[in-house]
């Protein structure tokens, strides 16, 4: 083979495997995007990942709406105005800015 005829080759073959990396990437700068969770000014504060119900209750007040615990491990998910926060078993996995 001519060594001009690898050259596509080798350029697919990078593109191919440096993708999920990309897209990776881009999630974590999507997530990195999210409204602040520190300064009321920049974004909507909320609950953070490893805050149990308890420091959320006493935070943030009673949830507008909470759905039932599903699943194993048992996740709950409640409703605040603005954002949900997600549970498993006691804890806080994440808290979701709705649109």
């Amino acid at each position: 083979m001519k060594p001009l005829t690898l050259l596509p080759l080798a350029l697919l073959a990078t593109l191919v495997m440096s993708s999920p990396s990309n897209a990776e990437v881009l999630l974590l700068n999507k997530i990195a995007e999210a409204p602040a969770n520190r300064d009321i000014e920049k974004g909507l504060v909320r609950p953070t990942s490893g805050m149990s119900m308890q420091q959320v209750l006493a935070q943030f007040g009673e949830p507008w709406g909470a759905l039932p615990s599903v699943g194993s491990p048992p996740i709950t998910r409640w409703h605040y105005p603005g954002y949900t926060v997600v549970f498993e078993y006691q804890r806080v996995i994440t808290s979701v800015v709705e649109n």
